[in-house]
């Protein structure tokens, strides 16, 4: 059951309109590692959490909190629209250098959403679920987690660069703060799971399903051997089963492939050098 209280979770009011900073914060809206997604992915990985209750409570608390940050951008995004209809773009136009200015603003703003927000990219591509991480995997998801935060804390921190604003720098200001609260509960969650089960998800793998030979070989696929200066290399990996392996050159553990020719209702181009 989820409700909803008037008030904003933290403050999302610029000193001015700027519609085409709107365009851009709607990258941390409706992009692939916006608010919505992390919102609809923690949300849906509680939903699915099987009798983990510490860390589903973990994961709701997170996914209700995002609830509240879609909010507070749309809003901002919002008030950064106000006074700022097509009808200013066309007379902007008039003048060529506030008409440059003028003509970055996303004209579905005004047109489509009504001088409001919308859960799309700053390039106006609709959000898209397939953004989102829910694999049932504790482990595997809050990497995912980790992930999801750490871009999006980039990105709100390139926004606070683009901006002068010191309403939306608040307001940026407090989402970066929480992003860093999540990474780290994400990755304190993961160091715990790892005492359980290991650092290789899933832990319930058999080991007869696994050629072990190639589990901690860095193989050298690219030009030089840099990758052979890593400083663990040599060293135990985190697993503990083994020291990682540095094989110089990529080795063929396999014959060369040979397909049958298709049946001819496949209309394939027939084989011309058989003997």
């Amino acid at each position: 059951m989820f409700t909803h209280k008037k008030e904003l979770q933290f403050h999302a009011k610029p000193e001015r309109p700027d519609p085409v900073y709107a365009k851009k914060l709607q990258e941390i809206l409706g992009g692939q590692f916006g608010e919505i997604s992390v919102a609809m992915q923690y949300l849906f990985q509680g939903w699915n959490t099987r009798g983990n209750e510490k860390y589903k409570d973990l994961i709701m608390d997170t996914g209700a909190e995002e609830i509240g940050h879609v909010e507070m951008i749309a809003t901002m995004i919002a008030r950064l629209l106000d006074k700022a209809a097509v009808k200013d773009q066309e007379e902007a136009a008039k003048d060529p250098v506030i008409g440059s200015i003028m003509g970055d603003m996303n004209p579905q703003h005004a047109i489509v959403n009504g001088l409001g927000a919308a859960p799309k990219d700053a390039n106006g591509n609709p959000w898209n679920a397939d953004y989102i991480v829910s694999s049932g995997n504790l482990l595997a998801d809050m990497r995912a987690n980790v992930n999801a935060e750490s871009q999006g804390r980039l990105q709100v921190a390139r926004l606070y660069e683009m901006t002068e604003d010191r309403g939306v720098r608040e307001m940026l200001s407090f989402l970066l703060a929480r992003d860093t609260m999540h990474q780290n509960q994400w990755i304190a969650a993961i160091r715990e799971l790892e005492e359980k089960e290991g650092v290789v998800a899933p832990s319930t793998v058999p080991p007869e399903w696994e050629a072990t030979e190639f589990s901690h070989q860095l193989i050298n696929f690219s030009e030089g051997e840099e990758s052979a200066q890593l400083d663990w290399m040599g060293k135990e990996a985190p697993d503990g089963k083994a020291k990682f392996e540095y094989a110089s050159k990529p080795v063929a553990h396999a014959e060369k492939p040979k397909l049958e020719p298709a049946p001819p209702y496949v209309h394939d181009t027939p084989p011309h050098d058989q003997k």
